[in-house]
């Protein structure tokens, strides 16, 4: 019987991305939040775990009271129980702060056989947070999974995605991955299951709650901050170059002379 723990996060909407230009952080009020789109493939990942080889999933996320929304979403999907990490002293957390207090959550909770995490959240891009946990829990971890192709005798094997293609990799137990979009297609919510959701108990954990040490929680416990953070300018209009060959490469010939 399989004990999975998914690690998932609230992002605001892609398109309603804003940034606070005096703190440098995102502005989260009155923006749409969603659940990371790579964690749905990572709880779809667990519920089919389970569905192969018996178990109990939990989902647990850091974040403000309002994340408890992704929690119940996973809920409806079909995981058993969800766990908020929630706490004043967890705010400003950078990457290393952020997996070890989900590392420390995940500790409070027992035992575990995998991790499960989506490949990077669309907020940060890092794709730091989810080995980071299992350097702080001292466990294998397995990157861009595409395909768990086989698990059996406290042994995992995975294919995961390299830049030439694949590779097969295998692991012992517990350990913790982190899966791409191509290793399943989520489900939709059944009706029995958005109504489970509704009534679900949402395990709520703060500091206290944790042998956490505090110099390593929120802004003060992270090694890196964020000095300035902006949106790109808009690209120019380009210069279109017409006419003959000859005449063309002159005038792009002056072009780079007056850039130098």
């Amino acid at each position: 019987m399989l004990n999975i723990v998914v690690c998932i996060k609230q992002v605001p909407d892609t398109t309603d991305v804003k940034i606070d230009p005096k703190t440098n952080t995102l502005i989260r009020e009155g923006v749409e939040s969603i659940m990371n789109p790579f964690d749905r493939y990572a709880v779809e990942e667990a519920l089919r775990l389970k569905e192969q080889h018996e178990g109990k999933i939990t989902v647990l996320t850091m974040g403000p009271p309002q994340a408890e929304s992704i929690l119940r979403e996973a809920i409806s999907m079909g995981v058993d129980e969800g766990v908020l990490l929630s706490d004043r002293a967890f705010a400003g957390s950078d990457t290393w702060a952020t997996s070890y207090t989900l590392a420390s959550g995940i500790k409070a909770l027992g035992e575990f056989d995998i991790i499960i995490c989506g490949k990077q959240a669309a907020d940060g891009d890092t794709a730091q947070v989810g080995p980071g946990i299992s350097v702080h829990l001292n466990i294998p971890q397995l990157t861009y999974v595409k395909k768990v192709e086989k698990l059996e005798n406290d042994l995992i094997t995975v294919e995961r995605l390299i830049e030439e293609g694949y590779e097969v990799i295998e692991s012992k137990l517990p350990c913790l991955m982190t899966v791409v979009k191509e290793i399943n297609e989520p489900r939709i919510p059944s009706l029995k299951g958005m109504m489970r959701s509704k009534k679900a108990e949402i395990k709520k954990l703060s500091a206290s709650d944790l042998d956490v040490k505090a110099e390593y929680l929120g802004l003060d416990g992270s090694p890196t901050q964020v000095v300035k953070i902006f949106s790109p300018p808009h690209r120019q209009k380009g210069e279109m170059l017409e006419g003959e060959v000859s005449d063309i490469a002159e005038k792009l010939f002056s072009v780079i002379k007056e850039i130098k």
